[in-house]
């Protein structure tokens, strides 16, 4: 028996509907990681892993199990963001042809190559999908940097920055995320970029002014970032 145009229409708009609401399910998570590759390694050797797990990484983004990956170095740190759509997500599986090249880190339930970072700092927080990715910019455009934190002045950098993002008005890159592992931070952020702040209101932040107050400059080891607060590293795997 043949169904009418009214049954078509009426089953592909329940479809889209569906659709719709599986995306709404969906919950974007973000998360930074350390890790440090070995000495010794080849070069050949770690591109040829590189290429491998980029292959890898691309085949979960197919299946809709991440959203973005992108892996950063700088001498022998490594430095990973990544925006995945699935529970149980870990760099562990979703880069082990890695593993191997890479220092183990002594964390709490053990060794791992993947030190999770401490998430301190972002101008917005991840909705649904479609939303989130409408003004991302091309792989060739998304930063990754790292700064290093004076030890005196490590407590001082999270209070403020922490204390920033639960005012939520101070405008920055939609996409931007900083971490901190020991006295290290590593943010990420999307150019050109898209400034929104995260309670949507068009106020000027006040708390801004406390951390202008106590001197920014003097919080960062700018010797070991080759001059710089945040010294921009390369990018060595983004999908």
């Amino acid at each position: 028996m043949k169904r009418s145009g009214r049954q078509k229409e009426a089953r592909t708009t329940e479809i889209i509907k569906q659709d719709e609401e599986r995306n709404e399910k969906i919950m974007i998570k973000r998360s930074e990681y350390r890790g440090c590759v070995k000495a010794n390694v080849l070069k050949e050797d770690w591109d040829t892993t590189l290429a491998q797990t980029k292959t890898l990484v691309q085949e979960q983004k197919e299946q809709n199990k991440v959203l973005t990956v992108c892996l950063y170095q700088h001498k022998n740190m490594l430095f990973l963001y990544m925006e995945t759509l699935q529970e149980g997500i870990c760099p562990e599986t979703l880069l082990a042809p890695l593993a191997p090249y890479m220092e183990q880190w002594p964390e709490e339930n053990g060794l791992t190559p993947w030190a999770p970072m401490y998430h301190i700092y972002h101008h917005s927080i991840p909705g649904d999908v479609s939303e989130w990715v409408k003004e991302r910019a091309s792989n060739e455009n998304r930063i990754g940097r790292i700064a290093f934190l004076k030890p005196e002045k490590l407590f001082s950098y999270t209070y403020w920055h922490y204390a920033i993002v639960q005012e939520g008005l101070l405008k920055g890159d939609k996409y931007q995320y900083i971490s901190l592992h020991e006295n290290v931070l590593f943010s990420y952020f999307e150019e050109p970029r898209h400034n929104v702040n995260i309670t949507g209101k068009e106020e000027e932040s006040k708390v801004i002014d406390g951390w202008m107050a106590v001197d920014p400059e003097s919080h960062f080891d700018r010797e070991k970032a080759c001059g710089n607060n945040f010294l921009v590293i390369d990018p060595i795997l983004l999908v």
